[in-house]
This record gives structure tokens, sequence and C-alpha cells, in this order.
């Protein structure tokens, strides 16, 4: 599909939207490492549905402004830009949003935080089991470099060593990473045995062919949009967690009330840190509206890019039913 593009103001940073359709609003937040163009197999059948697409590129990434402070891509400051851009496109009706991987807390914390701006949300990915007892850079610190043993988001912490890792040859990280992450990616292809010190794409493979979901097209864009932002703003993200932690014990006896849709993969790294845990149980004492919980067979971490047709089939229903 061929979306317009829009660039809204708020928050104090500009953020490009891709925009399809007209009628009510359904704002798309991606992760890390996409863009705006992750949802591109779902703007046109939400527009097509009768509602207005919106996929943004997430401060930091794309088309948008990419402030350099790591404390400009806290939690607090990501919610206040989708609530903003809600204000910007729909200023008298509420939003239903829609996020993968950190754009999932993205847009559940905005539901939590902004319920005057948001009708209705789901995630994809990443579960939403309410606010952390601990800061999340604490537990992996005790659970994986305490024992010796790699884990990304430690590795991201320092700046420059990441962001010189993945900007040397970004068409290969992002095949590496993407690849790993997927469905399609043998059992072991994340090597578990990497020790603290490894870096993200150590013994990482390049795939050949690349599985069939990402073409060559889809890859050149990526390509494209990383050689021109690095990755400096999408690293941020992770360098806020006791920020992040310290904003949101202020709402921890808050619940998402809104209605709301979880769709996972079944062979997602992401869910395979919740063992033997009841998703929808941990789910539902937090957002006790949700209406769908999935999780589909075979499908990796890139929900809405491996399985887009088993994702619209979830996800127009549950639209149209709100």
């Amino acid at each position: 599909m061929h979306p317009e593009f829009r660039v809204i103001e708020t928050n104090g940073v500009r953020l490009r939207c891709a925009m399809a359709g007209a009628g009510p609003l359904v704002v798309f937040v991606h992760g890390f490492p996409e863009s705006w163009y992750s949802w591109r197999h779902q703007m046109g059948p939400v527009a097509d549905a009768g509602f207005t697409a919106c996929a943004i590129d997430v401060r930091g990434y794309g088309g948008s402004d990419k402030p350099h402070p790591v404390a400009a891509y806290d939690m607090e400051t990501l919610t206040a830009d989708v609530a903003g851009v809600i204000a910007a496109l729909s200023p008298h009706e509420k939003a239903v949003l829609v996020g993968h991987d950190w754009g999932a807390p993205i847009v559940w914390n905005t539901a939590l935080l902004h319920p005057d701006r948001v009708r209705a949300v789901g995630g994809l990915s990443v579960p939403y089991t309410g606010p952390p007892a601990m800061p999340m850079l604490d537990i992996f610190t005790e659970f994986f470099t305490k024992r010796g043993r790699f884990f990304y988001q430690v590795w991201f912490q320092a700046e420059g060593p990441a962001e010189a890792e993945l900007e040397a040859d970004v068409r290969g990280a992002l095949r590496k990473f993407y690849y790993a992450l997927s469905g399609d990616a043998p059992d072991g292809t994340w090597p578990v045995d990497k020790a603290h010190g490894d870096t993200l794409l150590h013994r990482l493979p390049d795939p050949d062919p690349f599985p069939a979901w990402l073409t060559k097209a889809d890859e050149d864009y990526y390509v494209g949009e990383f050689t021109a932002s690095g990755f400096r703003g999408p690293l941020n993200r992770y360098r806020n967690h006791q920020r992040d932690f310290d904003f949101l014990s202020r709402f921890k006896d808050r619940r998402i009330e809104q209605p709301a849709l979880f769709i996972g993969g079944a062979r997602d790294l992401v869910l395979k840190m919740f063992p033997g845990a009841d998703l929808v149980a941990l789910m539902k004492a937090q957002m006790p509206n949700l209406r769908v919980a999935e999780v589909l067979p075979g499908c990796g971490h890139w929900t809405q890019q491996e399985r887009p047709a088993e994702v619209n089939a979830l996800l127009l229903p549950w639209l149209k039913g709100l």
C-alpha cells in the first residue's frame, strides 16, 4: 500500500505518521528495530474496514525527530508522544492503540496513563502484567549477568558499543537479528550459551535465502531507514529502565480498563521468558476487559509481519466489535 505521510508536532518533537483511510482513529506503534513500515499489512485492511489507520515512526526512528539525550526516550515521554498524536488527529474522540514489541508497552502504558485519549488497546508479542516490582534491568542483571550469561538489554546499556556494532553493517545486522527472533529460525539459532561480554550479533547466522515474510524490497526499506537514522534513538529506549520504574511505580494501583487484545507467537523468545505462566490470567488481573488473547502456532517475534493474515483475522473483528 502507499500511505500518505503527515508530520505531527507534539510533546516537543515532530513525528512522521503514515496515514490511510477515514473513520475512527487506530494508531499503530512499532518496536525495535522497525518503523511504521512494520504495519504495512495491517493499514490497508484497517482502512478498508472504515477506520483511519495511522502508523507512527516512534521518536528516534525514520522520519521522526531524534533527540540525543537518553532521558528523551523514557516511558513517560513516549506515552505523551502517542497521546499527543491522538489529540492532533482525533481531538474530540478517543482512539484505539495497537503496539508491537516496545510498541506494546508504549500503548499499554498510554492506555493506563491517558485513559481520556484511549478507548481500546492491543499489544503484540509483549503481554501486559502491570508495573514491575523492581527495575527490569535489575532482574536481567540478577538472572543473566551475575551468572556470566549474555542478555541483549544489558549489552545495550553502554552508549556507543551497540550502536557501532549495528551501524557497521546495517543490512547484515537487521537480517541476523530479524531471522534469529523469527518463527523460521530453528531452535538454538539464538545461542543460549552466549557469555556476558559477547555482542548482540556474535554467532547469529545470516540466512540465505531469508524467509519469505520479509522480501528484498522490505529489507531495502528498513536498511534505508536505519542507514539514515542510526540506532542511538532506538537503543536509548533500553537505557531508561530505572527511570521508567520510578515513574510507573506511582501508578501501580491502576488497571487498564479499556477493551484489550493480545496476540503472541508460540515461538517468540519473549513469551519463553514466562515459562509455565498462565498469561491470560496474569493479563486479566491487570486488564479485566481482555477480549482477545491468542498465541499463534509457529509464529516468532515479528508477529504482524510473519503472520499478517492471522493477525488481521483477529484484529479486524475486535476493532469492529468495539
